[in-house]
């Protein structure tokens, strides 16, 4: 049987960032089998393979296109997500050389190619156009995961935090596998396309079935991205993992979880969106209402910022829930905004953390007097987060509440605002504690001059996005126009 008969030269062109990517991670693992590079060679050619794959998806950046019959669809919409995980991987990649080193040695090889991996899963689920592609993608990016935080081998708290998150994981990817499997039986195909065709045509076998698919489907959406109450996972998962690991997952697997939720319910099931507003309306509000509140007693500050990510996931879920084009672009804004930021803190983060110190509130008591520079910029991304303006973040919040208010969902937007005036609070309180508390130890941060001032300059773009954000505003709008 001819082999073209299945795929062109033009699908194999139009995956040729994934192509790029897996052969840059089996090199990665090429050269650490040797043993005679160094870490920082393998690191090199990781982030080469990431530079080039993004190049990649900036030159193929078109309106639509079809791949592999219907499986894969190539749109703004995927290259402005492509460009997203690239640059959260090799922000991450940049970070961890010098935490690895401080936390027991080289980073390994296995390191920057499950982080490449990860993201090629993520590549596949929001250029996917089938559930068996999201799948597969959601699978890959996983079992990447599940290594990643297990990956201090000689920590407890990271072997613990990675055998949770992997039972806990499979346990949700079993929904999520079982929801397309029901969605299938009653629609008689994974394809978005022939989804909707079935649903317009009123063609389904049972829509009680087809409700019990997407109810599943979404129930492994909400684990991924942390959405209450399938968030008991998150705290202990950040805390116990390497704290790079722990701002990539924290960033790069939400907007993937977000990116595909977006999709899935803009193109296969955007006839009966409807019928799941107020599911949605219910998860934004318990999710950043109980994100907020749990914030507010925690005294490390990895699960605090734990906290506050699954409280974000609920302000995320208002785009899902109003689903128009002003919405989805506000959601795209909120995800870079918010992938900046988490970076830089928990780049900060790590910077400071040592083996028994670092970790708490009352590790950063001072630490402005000694270093101003970084105390600073974690003071930009705190007031980023809590959405005080002219930061970035009180132009991301508000493009969705008032893309909430737009739709008539003020109930909605006034519990969101109480959320952000309590959440205040708990990133003050950081604040205070550099600036206000007297200085009880001596912490030396571990980066030296370049990563500083490349934490610098991700707290600088915060505010000048905050400012003057309407360049990223055009591209996420651009992005936000693809066809049902």
């Amino acid at each position: 049987m001819d082999i073209a008969q299945f795929f062109t030269s033009a699908d194999l062109y139009g995956i040729a960032p994934e192509i790029i990517l897996t052969i840059t991670a089996l090199s990665v693992l090429t050269l650490e089998m040797f043993h005679v590079f160094r870490s920082k060679i393998i690191l090199m050619v990781a982030a080469l393979g990431l530079l080039l794959a993004s190049s990649v998806v900036i030159n193929t950046i078109s309106d639509e296109r079809i791949l592999f019959g219907g499986m894969l669809v190539l749109s703004r919409y995927s290259a402005f997500f492509d460009s997203l995980y690239i640059f959260i991987g090799l922000i991450t990649l940049i970070f961890s050389h010098g935490y690895m080193e401080k936390k027991g040695g080289r980073t390994r090889g296995e390191y920057p190619a499950l982080i490449i991996f990860a993201v090629i899963g993520m590549m596949l689920m929001t250029r996917a156009n089938d559930l068996v592609i999201v799948f597969l993608g959601l699978e890959l990016l996983s079992l990447s995961l599940y290594v990643l935080v297990g990956f201090l081998r000689h920590d407890d708290l990271s072997n613990e935090s990675g055998l949770k998150y992997l039972l806990l994981g499979a346990f949700a990817t079993g929904f999520f596998l079982f929801g397309a499997a029901i969605t299938y039986g009653a629609t008689g195909t994974t394809n978005y396309s022939g989804i909707i065709l079935a649903i317009t045509n009123d063609t389904i076998l049972s829509s009680t079935y087809l409700s019990l698919g997407i109810g599943l489907l979404l129930i492994g959406f909400a684990f991924k991205v942390a959405l209450a109450p399938f968030h008991m996972w998150s705290p202990d998962v950040y805390q116990g993992a390497p704290t790079t690991v722990t701002g990539f997952l924290c960033t790069a697997p939400k907007a993937a979880g977000f990116g595909a939720l977006l999709i899935l319910f803009n193109r296969a099931f955007v006839e009966i969106h409807y019928q799941w507003q107020d599911i949605f309306w219910i998860l934004a509000a318990l999710t950043m209402t109980v994100g907020n509140i749990s914030a507010l007693v925690q005294s490390n500050v990895k699960r605090m910022l734990a906290f506050s990510s699954v409280s974000h996931a609920g302000f995320l879920v208002i785009g899902v829930l109003v689903l128009d084009e002003t919405s989805i672009s506000a959601v795209l804004f909120y995800l870079v905004v918010y992938s900046v930021i988490n970076l830089g803190a928990f780049a900060i983060v790590s910077a400071v953390e040592t083996e028994k110190e670092g970790l708490v509130f009352e590790d950063y008591r001072g630490l402005a007097a000694k270093h101003p520079w970084l105390s600073a910029a974690m003071t930009i991304f705190m007031l980023s987060l809590a959405g005080f303006p002219p930061t970035a973040g009180f132009v991301a919040k508000y493009g969705l509440l008032s893309a909430a208010v737009a739709k008539g969902y003020i109930g909605l937007v006034v519990i969101g605002v109480l959320n952000t005036l309590l959440s205040i609070y708990y990133y003050l309180r950081l604040v205070v504690n550099m600036y206000m508390q007297k200085e009880e130890r001596a912490i030396l941060p571990s980066y030296g001059m370049v990563l500083t001032g490349l934490i610098g300059i991700m707290a600088i773009l915060m505010i000048i996005l905050g400012i003057i954000p309407g360049y990223l505003l055009e591209i996420a709008a651009k992005a936000a126009i693809f066809t049902s």
